[in-house]
């Protein structure tokens, strides 16, 4: 008599502990928590490779990208460096060394215009520099 009388107290028990416990609802119904969503109201990226990156002001994350930037550079990888390099201005966009790096790397690669654009920036940030005449003569050449 024992049994029967377990049984019905399980059955009674069990839709209580399922409302506790969303792993036990059934499928399709919710679990009473709310989905994370951006500002489209579309629930996040799940593959963070193809989410787009937020960048704000971090110093050390550009100098990583400049010291990666700077290796690339010096193996003949222009393009490599000058990626590297965009993104320490998107990390750090008073980074000066990163915009002459940038005019470097994209010089090489015989992009008048992208050069001539990263010197100006170096000029205006850095512009009292040892190398600001040296910069100032290949903007000259460049035009």
């Amino acid at each position: 008599m024992s049994c029967p009388v377990a049984a019905l107290l399980l059955l009674a028990v069990a839709p209580l502990f399922a409302q506790e416990n969303p792993q036990l609802k059934k499928r399709g119904e919710p679990t009473g928590t709310p989905q994370a969503v951006d500002k489209d109201g579309l629930p996040p990226e799940e593959d963070k490779s193809i989410a787009v990156p937020v960048y704000g002001f971090n110093p050390l994350q550009a100098q990583r990208e400049i010291r990666t930037g700077n290796y690339y550079f010096k193996k003949g990888s222009y393009r490599a460096a000058a990626g590297r390099f965009e993104e320490a201005t998107k990390w750090n966009s008073g980074e000066p060394e990163a915009w002459l790096r940038l005019g470097e790397a994209k010089e090489k690669l015989k992009d008048h215009k992208a050069a001539r654009a990263a010197y100006t920036k170096y000029l205006a940030l850095a512009g009292e520099s040892k190398m600001a005449d040296e910069i100032r003569k290949k903007l000259e050449k460049l035009k």
